[in-house]
C-alpha cells in the first residue's frame, strides 16, 4: 500500500488521453489501463501486508526489509530523483517531516512489528483501513467540519471493523495480539499524516518516492552502522532477499505509487480509492494458500465492515444544484 501526491494526476478520465476507440489509438481504452493499473496496485498492497507477516518467519530482519524497500527505488529512479533535486530541496519542513515519519522508518518498522504479533488479515485491514478516520481526525483538529452522512457512516463501519478483528482477543486477553493491533493502529496512523503531508506539497509522484526514500534510507543506514538494529542481510537466504527485493522494493517502494497515480488519471479519484478498499479482501484471500492463515469468524465479520466503511468514507457529496438550474 503506498499513497502519491496525486494533484497533478487528478484530471478527469478524458482529459488523460484519447478516448475509447480514438482512430489513432489502438489497444486498451483509457478505462481498462487504469482498470488494470489498479489490479496491480491492490495486488502490491495486499503483497505488503502479506511480506508483514512473513518477515517474522524469515531469515531477513526488519532493518534489512527497511534497506531493500528505501533503498531500490533510490537505485532505479536515480536519473529521475537528480533531476528534481532542486523541487524536492524546496519541500517545506513540516511537510517534509509528515512524508518521511508518516511512511517512513517509524512507519514501516511498526508495521513490520505488528505484521509479527498478528496476522495478515490485520496488517491489511488496519493499517488502510483505519487511514480514513485518522485523516478525518486531523481535519477536525485543523477547523475543518465533521463527516456526515454516508462519510459519517463509513467511518463507523470502519471503527466497528476494527473492534470486531480486536474483541475475541480481549476476553481472554491475548496480550501479543493486542499489542500488535495497536502498533498497527500507530502505523495507520502515521500514514494517515503521510496522507495529509503529501497534499502539502507539490511533488510528481517521482518526486515524492525521493522525498520518501532518501531521508528514510539514510536513517535506517545509520541505525544499522551504528548497531541499533541488528542486520543479518549478509547470511540470509538468497530467496529471501529476492523475494522483499521485488515485493518491498520494486513493488511497495517503486511500481505501487507510480500505478496508484496513473490509475487516478485514467478513472478519477473516487472510483480509484473505492477499488483500492477491495485491498483488505485480497489479503485474507492470498493469506490462505500463501501463509496457511485461516480465516476466523472475528475476520469474516471485521474485514467486510472495513472494507464497506472505506467504500463510503472515500465517497464525495455531489454538489448540489439550484433549483433554477
Amino acid at each position: 500500500m503506498v499513497a502519491t501526491n496525486t494533484t497533478r494526476a487528478t484530471l478527469p478520465p478524458d482529459a488523460a488521453g484519447p478516448r475509447a476507440g480514438h482512430p489513432g489509438r489502438r489497444g486498451l481504452s483509457p478505462q481498462a489501463e487504469g482498470m488494470l493499473a489498479l489490479l496491480v496496485t491492490v495486488s502490491i498492497w495486499a503483497a505488503f501486508a502479506l511480506s508483514a507477516r512473513a518477515l517474522s518467519g524469515s531469515s531477513l530482519l526488519p532493518a534489512d526489509a527497511a534497506l531493500l524497500r528505501f533503498g531500490v527505488p533510490l537505485v532505479v529512479l536515480f536519473p529521475a530523483l537528480w533531476r528534481r533535486r532542486r523541487a524536492i530541496a524546496a519541500v517545506r519542513p513540516g511537510p517534509a517531516v509528515k512524508i518521511v515519519c508518516g511512511a517512513g522508518v517509524p512507519f514501516f518498522l511498526a508495521a513490520m512489528h505488528g505484521g509479527a504479533l498478528t496476522s495478515a488479515a490485520f496488517v491489511g485491514s488496519i493499517v488502510p483501513g483505519m487511514v480514513p478516520l485518522f485523516v478525518s481526525a486531523i481535519m477536525i483538529r485543523r477547523g475543518h467540519a465533521a463527516p456526515r452522512g454516508t462519510q459519517a457512516a463509513g467511518l463507523a463501519l470502519i471503527a466497528a471493523g476494527v473492534a470486531a478483528l480486536v474483541w475475541r482477543y480481549v476476553v481472554p486477553v491475548d496480550t501479543d495480539v493486542l499489542v500488535g493491533a495497536g502498533t498497527l493502529l500507530v502505523a495507520s496512523g502515521l500514514w494517515a499524516l503521510y496522507t495529509v503531508g503529501l497534499r502539502e506539497v507539490d511533488l510528481d509522484p517521482i518526486g515524492s518516492i525521493g522525498l520518501l526514500c532518501l531521508p528514510s534510507f539514510a536513517v535506517i543506514g545509520a541505525l544499522v552502522l551504528t548497531g541499533v538494529l541488528p542486520t543479518g542481510i549478509a547470511h540470509a537466504a538468497g530467496g529471501d532477499i529476492a523475494l522483499f527485493l521485488v515485493v518491498q522494493g520494486l513493488g511497495v517502494g517503486l511500481c505501487a505509487g507510480l500505478l496508484y497515480a496513473f490509475a487516478i488519471r485514467r478513472l478519477g479519484a473516487e472510483r480509484s480509492a473505492v477499488f483500492g478498499s477491495l485491498s483488505p479482501v485480497a489479503v485474507v484471500l492470498l493469506a490462505v494458500p500463501l501463509l496457511g492463515e485461516t480465516p476466523t469468524l472475528a475476520v469474516l465479520v471485521g474485514v467486510p465492515l472495513i472494507t464497506a466503511g472505506v467504500v463510503l468514507a472515500n465517497r464525495r457529496p455531489r454538489p448540489k444544484v439550484p433549483a433554477d438550474a
